[in-house]
Formats: structure tokens, sequence, C-alpha cells
């Protein structure tokens, strides 16, 4: 990484002397403008919002307030925007990867089908925690989530329901909705807090409605009987008080106890007994003796209960003491009763008690991932080895905290400490090589290069091939270049080539076989964003900007990042286009709130504010006549930037979040959109308006019958489009006979009946028209396109060329594709819809543009390779399929190769391209009748 001292030491003059350039431009510009007004917060460079303290932290580096004091001249040059200079290729490297990376992930899915097969059921738990490691590097917040969810469905023992109940609340990221708290439930027993808390397997019912009102740990109203084996009275005196208990029932209540009152002890003589040292009060005695009576809990307060607690502990009052720790553990209702309870539980070893508080504590995570009482409890290795006494301590624990802890601050402290711990838990290989894994990227990031290289090393060792990344980036971090490029070099050579192979063996390659490896790289793996990168800074190295625009526009048209939209931005900067540039640093912002430029040296808002100077304003009215002219250009990264734009003039817009969330989507963003719409549901100014959001926020993350409740709910409050939309959307996921079918049309037509703007009821008109198609009622979708078509809905010439195709007239389809892709800036799926409707060589021509636009669509691959079938060219078909599934495991494909390989009698590549894809998804059908069939047949060739 291109560090700050590293910055001061190659570019301190020339960087300073250019920021005064710029700010005395501005301050020439500005004139009468109260610029120092505007920029109060003073820290340019450097600037990490977790720092208390600024002023410590500047050393030499210029700010906006010292440089306006010395503004007397204007320079009139795009270098005064660039005080770091242009970006150089030196300065970039990918970053390794956190998760786990199969040299043959095809391969490692089918090891793990089978191992899910093989597994008992009540052992499977672990098995899907496995398959959520190896899918991460997949980037599918979906496919993660139901690894989760199988996780925990098939979890026995608390602590596992009560991390994977936890882990599935942080997914959605609930304690970012304001109100919400810790014990909220959204109703279904998967991630029900007090179902956690249940031992026992019940794999059927995780999915179920739960029952929080019902539920109980602990029964206050169940009443045993012990059998009297005394009827004598016995008085245990406290200091100057006495408790008068029954003898028999107090002895029952555990062997010590029946000893010391009917064995060889004096005190088996004796009616009064002094228990003023046990460690007990008179009202805890009090406690001893109802439940001795009763074996019933009354409504004590919490220290007679941890007395309860202390007391069965030191008499072995086994009943006692679980009723307590099961009472007590359904009492613990907030964080400030967890982290006070959390030390007794333990020292009492009340394991129920122990994990209720644990289950608070993640479930507040990460707000409280840095409180002192937080740490103490889970960081160090004595912290982990006592909750291991309350069976509390696992590699699934500290596998959750410590991605939390990665996700917020990868190089913290605290961090380490919890990748370590993750170490000490790991037992079986994979646990091993991705703890190790992990704690070498975060070493790495620390600039901690010889821990780094030996955690590198032993995860190789645990069996994790890509690790040697890890080691050859150390070397070439500690100067040693060619041994870096033997290593990477070495696995080439060993396994079959991959992209990621390639892109890091070009960073220790020199001359022309850098960027033949770079290359290469997108040879094997088009979606890999370094190459484009580097090519685009050679450009810029050349002074070719405007070619360099060009490569980074190649991956920004299917794969939006940060990083790439910042180098965009750098180069038309350095362009003088700073209207371009604005555009994307504010959808990059949309990304990343607090997104730093030039590695790391000036706030991205900051700089927006510079640029904005030099181009014309846009007034509100402006602002959405802009969206308007993006949004129906099918421009999603212009519609990001507009939206940003009038949100910093009236932040609190919730319909504004609401379409910010919508356009993420599009571009597969759905970290961001998931915030953008907590954001929306946040800033909501009414009852249903809130209910929209957070159904939105639950069919996002797969609850689609609690997000249909909280569209009845809010249609109950106020009737309005976006009630309406969402029922309707909710309903229409679902396969549709024609009586749904008609309900939802119903729904649609009373959502148009509703106050919206025009960019909403065009896409409600655009799905009015599809339910209409697939109803077979084509003159009325094609009345719904054409109506979506006036208000600018681009998108509904898809919908009209598929009327047109079913009324059997595809020149028709063909042009209104035409008209699509003329229009819009993101085109690939256009082509690819277009190619339905032309010859085979008309198709072939428009896949292929899919394909250069966006390599991560699928269909293009499958359509060539069926093509190439026909044409019997069975090895070029399998070979099609092959390149693609290498970067892009689909199930599609999977399934489609596995049926090539059957035609072509290749039954053993047949099951396993079949297992492979049932590891994506277990329930697909065509795959597993195909699966069946081919199983059949390769057991009748052994």
């Amino acid at each position: 990484m291109y560090t700050e001292s590293e910055g001061k030491q190659e570019a301190c003059e020339e960087r300073k002397s250019r920021f005064v350039s710029l700010i005395r431009q501005l301050s020439h510009t500005m004139r009468g403008f109260k610029l120092k007004d505007r920029c109060k917060t003073t820290q340019v460079h450097a600037y990490n919002p977790s720092e208390t303290s600024t002023s410590s932290k500047l050393g030499n580096y210029p700010t906006i307030n010292s440089i306006l004091a010395e503004s007397a001249v204007s320079l009139s040059t795009a270098d005064s925007f660039l005080p770091y200079g242009l970006p150089r290729t030196h300065l970039f490297e990918p970053p390794v990867e956190l998760c786990l990376k199969s040299v043959d992930f095809v391969d490692s899915l089918t090891e793990l089908y089978c191992k899910v097969q093989m597994t008992q059921d009540f052992d499977k738990s672990l098995v899907y925690l496995e398959q959520y490691a190896l899918l991460y590097s997949l980037g599918d917040p979906k496919l993660l989530r139901r690894c989760l969810q199988s996780s925990r469905q098939h979890a026995v023992d608390v602590h596992s329901k009560v991390v994977l109940s936890a882990w599935l609340r942080f997914e959605r990221r609930e304690d970012e909705l304001v109100g919400s708290s810790a014990l909220d439930c959204i109703g279904r027993v998967v991630e029900c807090p007090k179902s956690a808390l249940v031992h026992g397997y019940v794999p059927n019912s995780a999915f179920d409605h739960c029952q929080c009102h019902e539920i109980s740990n602990f029964d206050g109203n169940n009443t045993f009987l012990s059998s009297e084996k005394g009827a004598g009275i016995v008085c245990f005196y406290i200091g100057n008080e006495e408790v008068n208990c029954i003898r028999g029932k107090i002895a029952a209540l555990s062997g010590p106890l029946k000893s010391m009152l009917y064995g060889d002890f004096i005190e088996s003589d004796r009616e009064r007994i002094d228990f003023t040292h046990i460690g007990i009060s008179v009202d805890g005695m009090r406690a001893v003796d109802f439940f001795s009576r009763t074996r019933r809990l009354d409504s004590y307060p919490p220290n007679i209960l941890l007395e309860l607690l202390s007391f069965a502990n030191r008499f072995c009052c086994e009943e006692m003491k679980s009723a307590s720790d099961c009472y007590m553990a359904s009492l613990v209702s907030d964080i400030d009763e967890a982290l006070l309870l959390i030390d007794y539980a333990l020292e009492e070893r009340a394991h129920l008690l122990v994990a209720s508080c644990l289950q608070l504590m993640l479930r507040e995570l990460p707000g409280y991932l840095y409180n002192p009482k937080v740490i103490n409890t889970f960081c160090s290795s004595e912290a982990r080895e006592r909750l291991a006494t309350v069976g509390q301590a696992s590699f699934l624990l500290y596998y959750f905290l410590s991605q939390v802890a990665i996700e917020d601050n990868m190089m913290s402290k605290v961090t380490v400490m919890l990748l370590e711990r993750l170490k000490e838990c790991a037992s079986e290989r994979w646990q091993k090589a991705l703890a190790l894994h992990q704690l070498g990227c975060v070493f790495l990031e620390r600039n901690d290069y010889k821990e780094a290289q030996h955690s590198f090393e032993m995860a190789i060792e645990a069996g994790h091939v890509y690790s040697v990344v890890g080691v050859a980036r150390t070397k070439f971090k500690q100067g040693q270049r060619f041994l870096a490029f033997e290593l990477i070099n070495g696995i080439i050579l060993m396994y079959k080539p991959t992209g990621w192979m390639y892109q890091e063996r070009s960073l220790y390659s020199l001359g022309k076989q850098k960027i033949l490896d770079v290359n290469d790289a997108t040879r094997l793996d088009p979606t890999l964003s370094f190459p484009y990168k580097y090519r685009a800074i050679v450009m810029v190295e050349e002074s070719q900007i405007e070619a360099a625009i060009v490569e980074i526009n190649r991956i920004v048209g299917f794969k939006v990042s940060p990083d790439c939209l910042e180098l965009r931005a750098w180069c038309s900067i350095a362009l003088e286009d700073y209207q371009s540039a604005i555009r994307d640093i504010r959808a990059l912002l949309t990304l990343e709130p607090n997104y730093m430029m030039f590695h790391g040296k000036m706030r991205a808002d900051h700089l927006v504010e510079l640029l904005s100077l030099h181009v014309q304003p846009w007034s509100p009215a402006d602002c959405w006549m802009q969206l308007y002219d993006r949004w129906s250009s099918v421009d999603d990264i212009g519609s990001l930037a507009v939206i940003h734009q009038m949100l910093i003039n009236d932040p609190g817009r919730s319909i504004l979040r609401f379409r910010q969330s919508l356009l993420l989507l599009r571009l597969n963003c759905q970290k961001a959109a998931m915030r953008s719409l907590r954001l929306a549901r946040n800033h909501s100014t009414s009852s249903d308006e809130m209910l929209v959001y957070e159904g939105w926020i639950l069919y996002d993350t797969g609850h689609r019958e609690v997000a249909l409740a909280k569209a009845e709910e809010s249609i109950s409050l106020r009737r309005s489009f976006e009630a309406f939309f969402l029922k309707a959307y909710t309903l229409a996921d679902a396969t549709l006979d024609s009586e749904s079918s008609a309900y939802v049309i119903q729904l649609l037509e009373e959502a148009l009946k509703c106050p919206s703007d025009g960019l909403r009821k065009g896409q409600a008109l655009n799905n009015l028209g599809s339910i209409y198609v697939d109803c077979n009622k084509l003159d009325l979708a094609a009345d719904c396109y054409v109506s979506a078509l006036e208000i600018k809905h681009t998108r509904a010439h898809q919908g009209l060329a598929r009327v047109y195709h079913l009324k059997n007239d595809r020149k028709a389809a063909y042009e209104e594709m035409t008209k699509l892709i003329d229009k819009a800036q993101n085109k690939a799926s256009a082509y690819e819809k277009r190619s339905e409707y032309c010859d085979r060589d008309m198709a072939n021509s428009d896949l292929s543009m899919a394909t250069v636009l966006d390599p991560l669509r699928t269909y293009p691959y499958r359509y060539r390779a069926a093509v190439l079938m026909d044409d019997q060219r069975e090895t070029e078909a399998v070979e099609e399929l092959t390149r693609a599934v290498s970067f892009k495991p689909d199930l599609q494909m999977l399934n489609l190769r596995a049926a090539f390989h059957e035609s072509m009698t290749d039954f053993s590549r047949a099951l396993q391209d079949s297992e492979a894809a049932l590891c994506l998804d277990p329930n697909h059908k065509d795959t597993l009748d195909l699966y069946s069939r081919t199983r059949i047949q390769a057991l009748k060739n052994t």
C-alpha cells in the first residue's frame, strides 16, 4: 500500500506547491464566497474518521485554512486538482483475498456436496459453515445467507443456535435500524432469540413461525414434589435471623445436603445450623426453602437468583442450578444486563445464562465490538478458556466475531486477537487454513511482513494453496522480487492456470512479460479488476488519458467498484472533465460514504466540493430533470450521482434513499443497497412508509412472507403506491396461477391509482405488462409497455419486443430491442435479448457483444455451447462452458455441462458437475434428475 509516510517522502514539495496553486485558484474564482466557512473541517490529507485529534496528525501537510492565508494569484490547470499527481503503476496492487480460494473450485464443490450427503443430520451444521467459507469468494449474499440458515437449521446445541441467529441478524444489519432492539424477532424460528436458547435438534421447524410470546425458558407454574424422607424441621440461622426449612426437602436437593443432614456429619443431629458464612442471605435461603418445597422459582430479583446459583454450585444442587440458570437466562433483556451478568454467569458456570448474555452481546455487534467488557470477554486466550469451561467457545463463535472485526477495521488490534483465538479453536484442516490465511492478510495490511509470511506458510501446510499469494507478496515487500516470481510461477506450472495466478505473477514480472501476464489474467478471468486498472494506468503514464478511460469503462460497465470509479475520476480530472469526475466520485461515495481519494490522502467529499466550483450548479428542479434523463437512458451510475447530489441538499428524503437502493441493486451492489434501504427506513416520516421499507429489507434478505405482512399492514394504515407495489412484487415472486395473476394485476392497478412519480409508475406499468404477457393478454400488455415508454421508462422496449415476438413479428421485436440499444448506456442485457429475435449469425454477433460488455452474463456461453453441441462439436461445446465456469461457477452452466457429459457417456464428469451444481442449489429439480440418472450409470460402469 502507498502509506502516508511514503507520500511525504516522495512528493511533499510537489504536492504542497500544487495544493497551494489549487487553493489560490479557488480563492480567485470564489472572490465573494466564504470558502473558509465552507471548509471548517481543516484536515484534507490523511483523514481518518476514527481519530479524535487531528492537529497532531497533520504533520507538514497543508490545510485549506493555512493555505487560504497565502492566496493571491490564480492558476488555470487540471494539475491543481491533482496534488498527488497522476496514478502510477508501482503504487497499485490487488489485495490478497481474505477468503478460502480453491485452485479447482468445481472439485471443491463436489467434495463438499458429498461431505454433506455423508454426514449425519445432527452433525451437518459445521459442514454448512464450511460451505459458507468456500462460497464466500463468489460474493453472492443470497447464497451465503442460505448456508448460514442451513447451518442454523441443523444446529443442536444452544451455543451454535445463539451464534448463528446473531450472525443472520448481523447480515441484515438490523442494528442500524433506529428504534430496533437486539431481541427483536422477525417471527421465524431460524432467527428467533428465544428459540435459540432451547437445546435440541428440530430441523423441520427452523423456518416455521416462532412463538416468542408463548416461549418461556422456565415455567414457574410447574410443581414437582420430592419424596419426603424426613418431616422434621431444620433451622438455618444467618447472623441473627433464622429460616425454618423441612429437613427432608432440603436434603432432597442434592447428595451433599443429604449427607450433611442425614449422614455422619454433626449437622445431622442439630436442629439449628449456622449458615452465616456460607455466602447466602436470609432472603436467598428463603428462596432455597421455597424451591425445595415447590420446585418453583418465584419472581425474585437478580441478586437472589445469583445467590441461588452460588448455593446450588456449592452444594451440587443440579436441579435448582438448572432452574435458576434457565430462569435468569430468560430475564436478560438488554446489553447492559448482559455485560453486568456475564462474569457472574461464568464464575457460577451457568451455561444457559452465559449463552443468554452472549446472545445480547453478539446481537449488538458491531456497535459494542470495542466495549472493554466485550473485549475482556472474548479477546484474550484466558477469556477463550473461560468461555470454553461452559461450552461457549468455538470456531463458529470466533469465525463470526473475526468477520465482524475485519469488516469494521481490518487493521485493529482487536481483529488480530480475535483471529488468534480463531486459530486456537480450529481443529479441521479447512478451519486452520482459513484462520491462518486471514491472520496473514491482516498482518500484511499492518505491514508486519514476517508474521504475515509465517501465517501464510502455515496456511499452505494446512492445504490452502492460494496462500502462496500471501507468501509471494510478503517476500516482494521485503525486496525479494525474484523469489516471489518463482513462487507464483511454480503454482502456474503445477496447477491448471487461472486468472489470479497470472495477475499475481504480473506484480513480479518485468518488461513485456508484465503486460503479457496482465492480459493473460483478463483472458482467463475477465472479471478481475486489477488488470484493467493496470493497463489504464500504463496508458496514463504514456499520456493516453482518453484510452485509459475507455479501458476502465470496460470493467465499470459490468462490475462497479469504488477503486475503479476513483481511477476514472482521476483521469477525468486530468482531462479537465470535472462534470464526469464529480459523477464518478458521487457514485463511489454512494458505495463508500467515507472513501479517501489518492491512496487515502484526501476525502472524496471534499474533492467533490472543490470540483463543484468549476461546473454549472444544478437547482433541485435541474436535479430531477437530470435524474429522469439518466434513468430513462439506463445510466445507473449517472443516476446514482444525481441522487447523491439531491441527498446532500435534502438528506432526510427517504424516497431518494429508496431510489438509490434500487439503482444499487441493479449494479449488483447489495451491501450498499441494503444500507440505503435502512437509511430510507430510518428517515421515514410515517409508520406506513416505514413498514414498506422494512418489507423491502425483509424481502431482499429472503423473508418473503414477513415482507408481505409488512405490505399489508402498511396498506391498512394508508393506501400508497409503494405499499401496493411491494405486495404485488412479493406475490409475483412465486409461481402464479390464473387466480393469483389476476390478484397481482389488481394490486398493480391500485398502485397506479395512487400518487407517485413517473420513475416508479413506469416500473409498475412494466411489471403489469409482464403479468399480462404471462396471462397471454398481449394487447393489454402492449398498452402497458407503450404507456411506460411515454413516461420514458426505456426498459419497456424489452417487454414490447417480447409481445411482438409472441405475435410472430420477429422483425418488429428486433427493431424494438434496437431502440433500447440505441438509448441505453448499459446495453449488455439488450444485446442478449435481441439475439432471440434474429438468425443464428446475427444472434452470435449480439451475444459476442453481450459477452464483451458483461462477461458475467451466462446465457451467451450457454447459447454458444448449445449451438456447438447441435453441430456435433462436443469438445468445443464443453470447452466453451469450462472457460466460463472457471471464473463464474454458475448453476445453469454446471447443469448444462453435466448434460453434455451425459450425452457423451462421460458419466463420472457428469456426476461431478451435477454434485457441484447441487452444492450451489440442493433443490434444483433438473440437476437432481440428472444426478440420479448419472449416478446409476456411473455405478453400472464401476
